[in-house]
């Protein structure tokens, strides 16, 4: 896998960032994730488009073409073609683009919920500062479940620490929580209410157990059926709005990038 720095090509393995950056310290940096098809990267202007306003929101110095000719470079010396790519800017200056394998993800998710209090200052700014989004899955698995499902103290249902939440009470429609309660404004889930004809409206934690289907969605994993939450069985997983949302983000994306369907 290969990697560059500040506009040099090494392998991953030896791409070093000084201890000193605040990037690191203080996870003052802001990032993306853009998936590799066929060696084509997926919304790459959306994703570098987003970076930018982050750092913007964040006060972060941002040379918007300084990064896309490192993407640019590093594209065409990569040979992995079903990867991801991930961009880095730090708050010590440093530019990181590389090149990650893409994880194994099981067919279907148990989602448990978990109590968070997003950060209103963050809103709008994709950044490194993702230690409690981690926290929440690592304590989802610790109670048997694959992935966390975000929850405010007062019950509204947000999104998964890493990707949007869907899901339908009556079968016949989607619905995902809206920007206004503070979730991430996600490329995939964009898309997604093009595609799908999705609403967005708040869901609570007492509609839970009441879901017919529900699924994650984002870059890495695309439509990501749920088929249990906090121990409760959905009756559909996937199920037929899911099947349709996965099969419509498949065309979309290879209709994008010029590959077959």
């Amino acid at each position: 896998m290969l990697a560059i720095l500040d506009g040099t090509v090494l392998p991953v393995s030896e791409a070093r960032i000084p201890v000193t950056d605040d990037g690191l310290l203080r996870g003052d940096a802001v990032f993306e994730v853009i998936r590799l098809y066929g060696g084509l990267p997926f919304a790459l202007e959306d994703h570098l488009a987003r970076m930018e306003r982050s750092a913007h929101n964040l006060r972060l110095a941002f040379d918007p073409a300084a990064v896309r000719a490192d993407v640019e470079t590093l594209l065409a010396a990569n040979d992995e073609p079903e990867a991801a790519l991930r961009v880095v800017v730090t708050r010590g200056g440093r530019r990181l683009a590389m090149v990650e394998p893409l994880k194994a993800l099981p067919d279907t998710l148990a989602l448990a919920t978990i109590t968070y209090a997003p950060t209103r200052i963050l809103d709008g700014v994709k950044s490194l500062s993702y230690g409690a989004n981690m926290l929440a899955g690592r304590v989802a698995r610790e109670r048997g479940a694959d992935e966390a499902l975000l929850v405010t103290p007062h019950g509204r249902v947000l999104e998964g620490p890493t990707s949007a939440f869907f899901c339908s009470l009556d079968g016949e429609t989607l619905v995902t929580p809206p920007l206004d309660d503070h979730v991430l404004d996600s490329i995939t889930r964009r898309r997604l209410l093009a595609l799908t004809g999705a609403t967005e409206r708040p869901v609570v934690r007492d509609e839970l157990p009441g879901l017919r289907e529900a699924f994650l969605a984002s870059t890495l994993r695309e439509v990501h059926p749920v088929h249990a939450i906090d121990g409760a069985a959905l009756p559909d997983a996937p199920g037929p709005l899911t099947t349709a949302a996965a099969a419509a983000m498949r065309e979309r994306i290879a209709a994008e990038l010029g590959l077959p369907a």
